[in-house]
């Protein structure tokens, strides 16, 4: 990553919009450009001059989903483009939308999540290297609702636990750290969901993304 991020933000709240963008400055980043709708959006995100977006699902003029409409249609324009969503409701669908690529730089937060500066700011960092980050209630609700999956129950429990980190956007470092086991052990957990998954041979940053989706798609 550049030494310092520049970043685009698409919100229509001012309030909100200018606190996202003092949290940025603030956290050493550059923000080249601030839009409240989705037609000026659209043409922001075809810059050359930003390294992250972060846009509302939800911009004017009819606040259905334009804001992640026009992200997709950036990331299919420019493979792996970082984006960081924004919603104020959980809705799985969005994120899946967002990892159809399988590139990776996405992300998927509710808009609660800000007021934790340190997380947002390391989801803004992660997203921009490359890295997925899903909310935890995003990945919570795909949990709940993954009952009637096929792949997913060829997963131990511990398999899923580390899935479900892995869909947060969690390093291996910090999965070792949330589940208490060695980066090695981690390591081994990952493969086997690899394996178990059917994932092809790739990076293991994007096979990473793809276990991700097909956790999604579920």
């Amino acid at each position: 990553m550049p030494a310092v991020l520049r970043a685009l933000v698409a919100e229509d709240q001012a309030l909100l919009r200018a606190g996202l963008v003092r949290i940025l400055e603030a956290s050493d980043m550059e923000v080249v450009a601030e839009v409240d709708n989705a037609p000026m959006l659209e043409k922001a995100l075809e810059r050359a001059d930003f390294d992250v977006a972060i846009v509302d699902v939800r911009l004017p003029p009819t606040f259905a989903t334009e804001g992640l409409a026009a992200a997709v249609a950036a990331r299919a324009a420019r493979p792996a483009l970082p984006v960081l969503v924004l919603s104020a409701h959980v809705e799985p669908l969005y994120a899946r939308d967002l990892l159809a690529s399988g590139q990776g730089a996405v992300g998927y937060l509710l808009k609660d999540r800000v007021a934790d500066v340190d997380e947002f700011v390391a989801a803004v960092r992660r997203v921009a290297a490359g890295g997925t980050v899903l909310d935890p209630e995003v990945v919570a609700g795909l949990v709940a609702g993954s009952a009637a999956d096929r792949p997913l129950d060829r997963l131990t429990d511990r398999e899923r636990e580390v899935l479900t980190l892995m869909a947060e956007g969690r390093s291996n470092a910090a999965i070792a750290g949330r589940l208490f086991v060695s980066e090695k052990a981690v390591g081994k957990h990952i493969s086997a969901i690899f394996t178990k998954l059917d994932l092809p041979q790739a990076s293991d940053d994007n096979r990473r993304v793809l276990a991700v989706l097909a956790y999604l798609q579920t």
